[in-house]
């Protein structure tokens, strides 16, 4: 399956203004009356217009407290909503300094619903006297809003992945081709008058009985320069190393040729003999796909031998499920089986039954 993958990206659009409402003459506001106010003049942000209310009096409908100012932000569009954010602060007149007075979360200002004009507001339940110590010199108070307003978010387009292709794996080709050029050996196989040279670590770190050859407990003294290797030919031999050192047989008319399956079979028992599993379950599977009338009574017997389970069912469920049990009783390798493991016959001749009775 074929798998990409690509990305967009989305980021909020943020539009900030700082608006700076100077009061000058501030005593001269005082007085005013509670609910009375002095409106800023109109500044814009994202598009939309807004002003600072600022009541000398404070604001208060029960006209109870009226020793407090109040600040509103108030916006100013109409038939519009917007999402924003505000920061109501008051400049120290000494230092330039402003300090923060109440800020909102994000929030929703909607003209249509008068309690969502309005920031909420600043209101001082001290003293006047402590505010205008604070932030009042030469009778002047000056406010400052932040506004922040969140207009539609900004989306990228749509761009592919960068995708590095990574060739498969070639570590093999390399172990191949230094055994290929025969460099290096530091161990010798004498099989049957043929030297063949090797690199005994590779060996022993594909093989376990390599290992133990070579580096373990089996080994007879010093480090073992010369191997003879007894009842194997040279080319299962070679093979052998082919795979060790490639992952893979070394010819593809091994690869399922009928006339290789001797072949095949001896590069299994070589495989069982060197503990070898995946080497002995490419040949299991090799000589599986290629089970025929006249080679599957030899190779279950070769099954059997080298435990090599899934191939002798696989043997036995050809025997029983082709309804060629009368020929491959014919066959040399039938009859060599009767003779050296008649229990095969038995589970053969009770699976046949089985398939028959079904």
């Amino acid at each position: 399956m074929e798998e990409s993958k690509s990305m967009s990206m989305c980021t909020p659009k943020l539009v900030q203004v700082t608006h700076v409402f100077d009061i000058f003459g501030y005593s001269k506001h005082r007085g005013m009356g509670n609910e009375e106010f002095i409106r800023s003049g109109t500044f814009s942000v994202g598009g939309h217009d807004w002003s600072i209310r600022f009541y000398p009096d404070g604001f208060s409908k029960d006209k109870l407290e009226n020793d407090f100012i109040s600040v509103y932000l108030e916006f100013m569009s109409k038939g519009a909503k917007v999402r924003g954010s505000c920061d109501l602060r008051l400049v120290d007149q000494i230092t330039g300094l402003s300090a923060s007075m109440h800020k909102t979360g994000l929030r929703t200002f909607d003209p249509a619903d008068h309690l969502g004009r309005f920031a909420p507001h600043i209101r001082y339940f001290k003293k006047r006297g402590d505010v205008e110590s604070a932030f009042v010199a030469n009778d002047r108070l000056t406010i400052e809003c932040i506004v922040t307003v969140i207009k539609e978010p900004q989306v990228t387009e749509t761009k592919a992945f960068r995708k590095i292709e990574v060739p498969p794996s070639d570590i093999t080709k390399h172990f191949g081709k230094l055994l290929e050029d025969e460099e290096g050996f530091d161990v010798t196989f004498c099989v049957r008058r043929k030297t063949i040279g090797a690199h005994r670590f590779i060996l022993a770190a594909r093989s376990p009985v390599f290992k133990a050859q070579l580096f373990g407990p089996m080994r007879k003294g010093r480090m073992p320069q010369r191997v003879t290797i007894k009842d194997m030919q040279p080319a299962v031999f070679s093979a052998l190393l082919y795979f060790i050192y490639t992952d893979s047989l070394p010819d593809k008319d091994l690869d399922g040729d009928d006339t290789n399956t001797e072949m095949i079979r001896h590069l299994l028992v070589a495989a069982d003999r060197y503990a070898m599993e995946r080497l002995k379950l490419v040949c299991q599977s090799i000589l599986c796909e290629n089970l025929s009338v006249d080679s599957v009574a030899t190779t279950l017997a070769l099954a059997d031998q080298h435990s090599c389970d899934k191939l002798k069912d696989a043997c036995l469920e050809y025997i029983a499920c082709s309804n060629a049990m009368d020929d491959v009783v014919e066959t040399q390798g039938y009859k060599n089986l009767k003779v050296t493991d008649p229990s095969l016959i038995v589970d053969l001749l009770e699976r046949t039954k089985k398939v028959r009775n079904a």
